[in-house]
């Protein structure tokens, strides 16, 4: 058994819980750069900030759905393991993750098998209720915009139709 403490001054950091604020701040300011007086003069042009959009919340929400693989090597040498008092002995590691709602504890230790070497994976997981407060919020951010999206997509394919089914004439009068 190992007792060990993550120091004050040195917090151990979710980079998973950062990558998504990213995310969700690439979105707002995707958002925010559209001056209110902007006239679009395409629906290409609403439907590239759209996509924009999506991006930035899908690889949010990812983000805390999908954990990052890493190898056990980049454990043991990562910042937050030197963040650890008393260091852990050079055949632990552990880390902690987010996967969807549940914040993982894991621990892998490793040994030498006849020459090889391998790993044993020890995990505690316990659900955290703002994480998934913050799934549902992405999700129906990106539900709003996919509909928006497919909105814009629909009177684009109308307006393509209309002006193809008008006569010749009617088309060069307009333009």
């Amino acid at each position: 058994m190992y007792r060990t403490n993550i120091r004050h001054d040195c917090p151990w950091k979710l980079h998973q819980v950062q990558d998504a604020g990213n995310h969700l701040r690439q979105a707002i300011l995707q958002i925010e750069k559209i001056d209110k007086e902007t006239i679009f003069n395409s629906s290409e042009e609403v439907l590239h900030i759209l996509r924009n959009l999506l991006g930035c919340l899908q690889r949010g929400r990812t983000s805390l759905i999908v954990p990052r693989k890493r190898t056990i090597d980049d454990l043991i040498k990562s910042r937050n393991m030197k963040c650890l008092t008393p260091n852990l002995p050079e055949d632990l590691a552990i880390s902690f993750y987010i996967q969807s709602h549940k914040l993982i504890f894991a621990v892998y230790q490793l040994s030498n098998s006849h020459g090889a070497m391998k790993y044993d994976t020890y995990q505690a997981e316990c659900t955290v209720p703002w994480l998934n407060e913050v799934l549902v919020l992405f999700t129906v951010a990106l539900q709003l915009a996919q509909q928006l999206k497919d909105k814009i997509c629909v009177f684009t394919q109308y307006r393509d139709i209309t002006q193809l089914s008008r006569p010749v004439s009617s088309i060069a009068i307009q333009s």
